[in-house]
C-alpha cells in the first residue's frame, strides 16, 4: 500500500513538474528574429566575378608592342605604288633668254664703238626696220646710221629688256636704250629710244629680222 502511495506521489509531482515548465515556456518572450541578410548577400558580387572583370596585367613586351593598324587602311598586298610626279625639264627659255639680252647689249654697246661688225653679224639680210625718225630701211641702213654718227658717246646701255619666246626659233625683245655723249655740235645729250626687235633661230644662230624704234626722250 506504501509503495502505490508512494508511486502516485511521484507521478503527481513529476506532472506538476511538467506543467510548471510549460508555463514558463508560454510565459517568456519569443525570441527576436534577425533580419534575412539574402539580399545583402545577393547584391555583393562575387569575389569570382571582380577577379574576372580585372584586365590581365600587361608585360613590358606586350606594352612595347603596336597594334595593328585597321584592315580599311592596311595596304593591299602587292599593291603598286604610287608613281612619282616627275621632275619637270629643264626650261630653254632661260638660255634663250640671256641669249638674246647679250646680243641687244652687244648692238647698243656698238653704236657708241661706231662699230657695225656687231650689225653685219646680228641683223638678218632681209632685215626691215622702222627708225625712230619714221625711216624704212634694211640691214644696209642700219650699217649706213652706225657709220655716218659722228656722235661722242659716255655710255650706251639697254634697259628693262623683256623677251617673250613664240616657239623654239621665235622670239621678241622689248626693251628701252639710253644714250648719254656729246654730239657733232659740242652740245651734251641724253636719249632714251624704245625699241621692239623680232628675232629668229637660223643655222643655229639668233638673227634680228624687224625692229620698231622710237624715241620717248631727248
Amino acid at each position: 500500500m506504501k509503495l502505490i502511495t508512494t508511486l502516485i506521489g511521484i507521478t503527481g509531482l513529476s506532472f506538476a513538474t511538467l506543467a510548471m515548465a510549460q508555463e514558463q515556456q508560454t510565459a517568456s518572450p519569443a525570441p527576436e528574429e534577425k533580419p534575412s541578410t539574402t539580399v545583402e548577400q545577393a547584391t555583393t558580387p562575387a569575389p569570382e566575378t571582380t577577379a574576372a572583370a580585372k584586365a590581365p596585367e600587361q608585360t613590358p613586351a606586350q606594352q612595347k608592342e603596336k597594334p595593328a593598324a585597321p584592315a580599311a587602311i592596311q595596304k593591299r598586298p602587292g599593291a603598286a605604288k604610287a608613281p612619282s610626279s616627275p621632275a619637270p625639264a629643264p626650261s630653254k627659255n632661260t638660255s634663250v633668254e640671256a641669249t638674246l639680252k647679250d646680243n641687244e647689249n652687244k648692238w647698243e654697246a656698238s653704236y657708241a664703238a661706231h662699230n657695225t661688225a656687231v650689225a653685219e653679224s646680228l641683223v638678218a639680210s632681209d632685215f626691215t626696220g622702222v627708225y625712230w625718225d619714221g625711216r624704212v630701211m634694211g640691214k644696209s641702213g642700219i650699217i649706213s646710221e652706225i657709220k655716218k654718227d659722228k656722235d661722242t658717246y659716255k655710255s650706251a646701255v639697254n634697259e628693262k629688256l623683256a623677251v617673250h619666246s613664240y616657239g623654239p626659233g621665235v622670239a621678241v625683245v622689248v626693251g628701252t636704250a639710253r644714250e648719254k655723249g656729246t654730239g657733232k655740235d659740242g652740245k651734251p645729250f641724253d636719249r632714251t629710244f624704245r625699241f621692239t626687235d623680232t628675232w629668229v633661230k637660223r643655222g643655229g644662230q639668233w638673227q634680228c629680222v624687224a625692229s620698231q624704234v622710237m624715241k620717248v626722250r631727248g
